[in-house]
């Protein structure tokens, strides 16, 4: 049957848990509280870095785009997730599905970037510490945001694209809680084949190009932290500011490549629906968790700030 006598559809339904619906009702209240903690979380971080001197350094800077991220991250999917959750389905139009399909893939492939940006700037402040304000001027650390922000629109772009460039009919049902890849593919009625094959060299390129990039970057810290004089723990002090960043950087990346580079033998929707909670709604949420535990000058700027806020509140 030819595209020509088939409906196109110009909505979608989405469902949550269609073999545990008892769950929906209890996992609620936790989705919403996870999505509140990130949000505060994130937006926190950026606050704190903008307000304390002491925090604009070019690593502080990545890491306020890091947050503005994943609030954005998380605020494109999960209030899809709470309403599908609370409703037990959720009507979506076609253009809200690709335009939701489209902000959360550019925020995706932009973190990408921008944690291999990230990586970088780690390996240019222990190489060179001396020449390192220098070699990361503000130019040089906009220029490589826009750079994130421009490989992710432009994958982002090809990706929504090719997958909105297929023909969907007859079933509007997606087994999904928002508009991702896997059920979208899964829906189509149309030839994916052309379409896949550039999603997945897209998709491919910019999670194995920034790992790759990661992956080169560590290297040389670790090649010039064996250098250091072991004396004084001079080289274990040094790699511990690369600790936030590496474990970053290992759960995001472990999670895009379960979801999205991993051979299609043995995948199940319900295993996408569980990795797809993880990366859209707990990752966003341990990020500021995890630069913030682990940083001493990220605890400071706190404790300066609540300080100067308890005494502006006590003087007033």
């Amino acid at each position: 049957m030819t595209n020509n006598n088939l409906t196109k559809v110009t909505e979608f339904i989405l469902v949550g848990f269609t073999d545990h619906p008892e769950w929906e009702i209890p996992l609620f209240p936790v989705f919403l509280s996870f999505y509140l903690v990130t949000v505060l979380g994130n937006l926190g971080m950026v606050i704190l870095i903008h307000v304390d001197v002491q925090l604009h350094t070019p690593m502080y800077f990545f890491l306020s785009h890091l947050s503005v991220l994943d609030a954005c991250y998380t605020s494109v999917i999960t209030p899809q997730i709470l309403a599908t959750l609370a409703k037990d389905r959720m009507i979506i139009s076609y253009g809200q599905c690709a335009a939701q399909f489209f902000f959360f893939t550019i925020c995706a492939a932009t973190e990408c970037f921008l944690l291999s940006v990230m990586a970088y700037d780690r390996y240019v402040a222990i190489s060179n510490p001396l020449l390192y304000r220098v070699a990361m001027s503000p130019q040089r650390c906009w220029c490589l945001v826009a750079g994130a922000y421009g490989g992710g629109l432009f994958g982002a772009i090809l990706r929504t694209t090719c997958t909105f460039s297929l023909f969907f009919c007859e079933n509007n049902q997606i087994n999904f809680f928002f508009c991702d890849l896997p059920p979208l593919l899964k829906q189509a009625c149309s030839d994916t084949t052309n379409a896949e094959i550039i999603i997945v060299l897209v998709g491919n390129f910019v999670i194995l190009f920034n790992a790759l990039v990661i992956l080169i970057s560590y290297l040389l810290i670790i090649k010039t932290v064996m250098k250091m004089k072991s004396s004084g723990g001079r080289g274990k002090k040094t790699f511990s500011t690369c600790v936030s960043h590496l474990t970053a950087v290992t759960i995001f990346f472990a999670n895009l490549t379960f979801m999205y580079i991993r051979s299609g033998s043995g995948k199940s929707l319900e295993e996408d629906k569980v990795v797809s909670l993880f990366y859209t709604v707990v990752i966003p949420m341990l990020n500021p968790l995890i630069y913030s535990l682990r940083n001493k000058d990220v605890k400071a700027a706190f404790r300066k700030v609540t300080g100067r806020f308890q005494v502006s509140h006590l003087q007033n």
